[in-house]
């Protein structure tokens, strides 16, 4: 069968995606899954006493997804729109008389519910680990720089110098933020489905017996048994493709950022050299930044699933009549981009060339303008706030106008000059000296709790 999407392209799949979380969210992964499933809903069922041991045994030693029969399966699933109910069919016929137990008391949804949140379970496993190597290589990277001082920029202009280790580290600090969020994700939403037709567990009678057998099932296939059915209630996985589209969005960041400084005219970062990579058919000298772009594409695809998402969790009573198909589609193209904006964002930062000396050259474009705010700030216990603002704010257009740099016309001002000497102005116009808490903040940043079972 020809490929129709990046996801699935031999040609843009390893752009859009991950081999290891493609095979998370495979078909034959999703059969698998499903299979595990009901097995592990007999055995939570001959647990609580609803089916018979035996039969439960029966059904764990011949459910074999391998043995199960593709085309029919396609060609049963097209025509039943699910396909929960060709594999049980299929797999009731591989147990025999056991098979009359299988899929006991349990609604397609269940079964496809917690099969997806078992895929999720998987790939947030996945997601987590590639976080914590992109953490890490920032954290090098941030402590390698932590005194690399660079022009800070707002609204794409010069505003105050920084350290490069301080912008890095501010990439890094919301990445520790969703490692905690993820954390959180994983141990509220990772929940068992299964309740029935209608939510209520009424196939197993009005007993105990119902909600003992779901929470012999959470406890087997390692799940949280929540306190009610969900079938229509998808906050859950709502805010999983929510955070997964937070953190590509954070990751989006980094890549603009690195995509800019990449630049010609900034020339303060490349992204690492593969001969051929980022090269244009018809420009010889390119060295296009990927990686970067990789990323943002996937930020803002990611924004689309998790819009998907919340459009999907407005549904109709006990079971939805639509919206949940749009799961099916989003939930896995979520992971799937993710894991790719991480495993690219991992290889640029990891080999990320940096220049510190046109880094310091870049602070000199402007001839010291950067540093208005700390001549403004020494003066101002003299003149006042606003009267010394406006009177840096003078001096600054006028050397805009000369082009003589803002320490030559600092030294040309008589109000300045009054207040301030010759060696107070070299200091005020040297850019690593105003950096602030700069540094003291990257070092709360990058000496931070290492990732889960490191040490650092």
């Amino acid at each position: 069968m020809s490929a129709s999407t990046v996801f699935d392209s031999f040609l843009f799949r390893d752009a859009f995606g991950t081999p290891q979380m493609r095979a998370v969210f495979s078909d034959e992964s999703c059969v698998r899954t499903i299979v595990r499933v009901e097995v592990a809903l007999a055995r939570a069922q001959a647990e609580v006493g609803i089916v018979p041991r035996e039969v439960a045994d029966t059904i764990a030693a011949s459910c074999d997804a391998a043995r199960l029969d593709r085309a029919r399966l396609s060609r049963d699933t097209a025509l039943v729109g699910y396909p929960v109910l060709p594999i049980v069919a299929q797999l009731a016929e591989q147990c025999g008389q056991a098979g009359n137990h299988l899929h006991w008391g349990a609604t397609t949804q269940d079964v496809m519910d917690t099969a997806t949140i078992l895929q999720c379970a998987e790939g947030l496993s996945l997601i987590a680990d590639a976080l914590d190597r992109l953490r890490e290589h920032l954290r090098r990277l941030a402590t390698e720089h932590v005194d690399t001082v660079a022009a800070g920029r707002t609204h794409l202009q010069h505003a105050l110098p920084i350290t490069f280790g301080y912008r890095v580290a501010v990439w890094l600090s919301a990445l520790d933020r969703h490692a905690e969020r993820l954390a959180t994700v994983r141990q509220r939403d990772l929940v068992v489905q299964f309740g029935g037709a209608a939510g209520t567990l009424a196939s197993l009678g009005p007993g105990p017996e119902g909600l003992r057998a779901r929470a012999a099932l959470a406890a087997e296939l390692g799940l949280r048994d929540p306190e009610i059915t969900w079938h229509v209630a998808r906050d859950g996985l709502v805010e999983i493709v929510g955070l997964l589209a937070s953190i590509g969005a954070s990751i989006g960041k980094i890549g603009t950022d690195v995509a800019i400084s990449c630049s010609t005219e900034f020339g303060e970062l490349a992204e690492p050299f593969v001969p051929g990579r980022g090269a244009s058919s018809t420009m010889p000298q390119k060295r296009n930044p990927i990686s970067s772009e990789l990323v943002v594409a996937a930020a803002k695809l990611l924004r689309d699933k998790s819009s998907a998402m919340l459009d999907a969790a407005v549904q109709d009573f006990e079971r939805a009549t639509g919206p949940w198909h749009v799961e099916w589609a989003v939930i896995p193209e979520a992971f799937l981009l993710l894991s790719s904006s991480l495993a690219q964002a991992a290889d640029m930062i990891a080999g990320l060339r940096v220049d510190p000396a046109r880094m310091r050259a870049n602070l000199d474009l402007s001839g010291g303008l950067i540093v208005a705010e700390a001549v403004m700030m020494a003066l101002a216990p003299a003149l006042g706030r606003q009267r010394a603002h406006d009177l840096v704010y003078e001096i600054c257009s006028r050397a805009t106008d000369t082009g003589h740099g803002l320490a030559a016309e600092l030294r040309a001002d008589p109000h300045v000059v009054a207040l301030l000497d010759d060696d107070q102005i070299e200091q005020l116009c040297d850019p690593a000296g105003y950096l602030g808490s700069a540094r003291a903040m990257t070092r709360s940043v990058t000496d931070g709790p290492a990732p889960h079972g490191q040490a650092r």
